[in-house]
C-alpha cells in the first residue's frame, strides 16, 4: 500500500497523545495517529457535506459537522 501524504503538521497531534498521559511519542505513532484522525476527519466532513446538500444549503453549518459526527 503506498505511503498517504499528510495534510496537517504532525505537531498537534503529538500535543493531543500528551495531553492524554503520554510521556513521549514516537514519530511514527504521531504519523499513524495523523493518519488516523484525517480519515475520521475526512468522513465527517463528507457526511457534513451530503447533510448540507440534502438541505438544499452551499454552506456547511456547525450542525451538519456535529449531525456527522454521530
Amino acid at each position: 500500500m503506498p505511503k498517504k501524504k499528510l495534510r496537517l503538521p504532525l505537531a498537534p497531534f503529538e500535543r493531543i497523545l500528551k495531553d492524554a498521559g503520554a510521556k513521549r511519542v514516537s514519530k511514527s505513532a504521531m504519523k499513524e495517529f495523523a493518519l488516523v484522525m484525517e480519515e475520521v476527519a475526512d468522513n465527517i466532513a463528507i457526511d457534513a457535506v451530503k447533510l448540507t446538500k440534502h438541505a438544499g444549503r452551499k454552506t456547511v453549518k456547525a450542525e451538519d459537522i456535529r449531525l456527522a459526527r454521530r
